[in-house]
């Protein structure tokens, strides 16, 4: 009786990996939607002030912006590509700002951080990630 009891125990502690997340970021098995199909499917709250790329690339370095889109792709290390229906712009989300969430590129998520314009390409530094 002991040994089933044990075996049991065993076999549930080592399936416990099995239901766990691999890795928190950018899940890169989905295609993000076109351009033009970018605000379907939003169900958050309106911030008035969410802008576009086009409207924060305009502002000046270490504007803090806050911006709503896909992460299209993971380019090295903490670097991503972020696209919304005006542009795309490089992202630097380092791993913690996950928290442990995963995202597919087909993921609306919003992000919140400074304009870098010193770096070239320009990028923002994101300080707040939330998956919508």
């Amino acid at each position: 009786m002991k040994k089933i009891v044990l075996a049991a125990g065993l076999v549930a502690l080592f399936s416990m990996t099995a239901f766990a997340e691999d890795a928190p970021g950018l899940k890169a098995d989905k295609a993000p939607p076109p351009p033009h199909k970018m605000d379907d499917g939003y169900r958050g709250m309106e911030d008035a002030r969410t802008m576009t790329i086009k409207q924060a690339k305009a502002l000046h370095d270490g504007a803090s912006v806050s911006l709503r889109g896909n992460l299209v792709e993971k380019e090295s290390g903490d670097l991503y590509l972020f696209r919304d229906k005006t542009d795309q712009v490089q992202v630097y989300i380092p791993a913690a700002i996950f928290d442990g969430k995963s995202v597919s590129p087909d993921e609306l998520v919003g992000i919140s951080g400074s304009l870098d314009k010193k770096q070239q390409p320009v990028r923002i530094r994101v300080t707040h990630f939330q998956k919508q």
